[in-house]
């Protein structure tokens, strides 16, 4: 773009992603100034109605997340253990909660996975702080719960819970958020059984839960199918601080660990 079209769209507030779809004229392709009026004037004619401050926050997050090259890998694990634990726990564990655990004690035996790449160093995480997506009003917000690798589940949970109402609410104190070094996201919330969620700008990882469905699995004990509540656990994750193997290898332990919730 030409210095002029960068002045122009800076006094507008726009980005190259908001143009993606305009067509250039110039040499090329390139695309003009005139090109860019004739888009905005245009846009006069449709209905048009202003985006909320946190639509635009989580806009801009997306945007910058992409700048980097990500990758995903997925497992299927079973849930049976986790259901059965959670029918016994008083208050209930969200799906969510035993992933954020989960993930937080697999980084505490290996943090590398989630470093950061600045420049030629990586910077490595002073403490697993690891947050987790709560739909809001317009938007998604993500509590942080502090030192997940050293707080069992019995004593996250009632601080969890605490946590979506404030965010639900769009209350959460400054000390709630910001500063962790990866998210979960239960995506399986809404149904969904495969999702390829975008880690946060300064974050490498996001660890995806989706929905519950039951499926036969082989018993070898039994020697037949037995019916099992499966769910696939995805991990999108930076491919410049992190190779398919690493993330594979870490997603496996998370898994792992879901077999055996009454250790989380």
């Amino acid at each position: 773009m030409s210095p002029r079209m960068k002045a122009r769209m800076a006094e507008l507030g726009l980005h190259a992603a908001d143009l993606a779809g305009v067509p250039g004229s110039g040499a090329a392709g390139r695309l003009t100034i005139q090109d860019f009026e004739k888009f905005l004037a245009n846009l006069e004619k449709h209905k048009l109605t202003t985006a909320s401050s946190m639509r635009v926050a989580v806009a801009d997050a997306m945007r910058r997340s992409w700048t980097r090259p990500l990758a995903t890998v997925a497992l299927p694990c079973s849930f049976e253990a986790m259901l059965a634990h959670r029918k016994v726990s008083q208050p209930k564990i969200g799906p969510a909660l035993y992933a954020v655990r989960a993930l937080a004690v697999a980084l505490a035996e290996n943090s590398a996975p989630a470093g950061r790449l600045v420049g030629n160093k990586i910077v490595h995480p002073p403490s697993i702080d690891v947050g987790f997506a709560v739909e809001a009003e317009d938007g998604v917000l993500v509590p942080v719960l502090r030192r997940a690798d050293v707080r069992p589940l019995s004593e996250l949970v009632v601080r969890y819970n605490e946590l979506v109402e404030l965010a639900r609410q769009r209350r959460l104190p400054p000390e709630a958020t910001g500063g962790s070094i990866a998210t979960v996201t239960n995506f399986g919330t809404f149904g969904l059984t495969w999702a390829t969620p975008i880690p946060l700008p300064e974050q490498t990882l996001v660890l995806g839960v989706g929905a519950g469905k039951k499926v036969p699995f082989w018993d070898e004990a039994k020697n037949q199918f037995v019916p099992v509540i499966e769910a696939n656990l995805t991990l999108s994750f930076d491919h410049r601080v992190l190779d398919g193997g690493g993330a594979g290898r870490l997603l496996a332990r998370v898994a792992t660990l879901l077999q055996t919730p009454e250790k989380l």
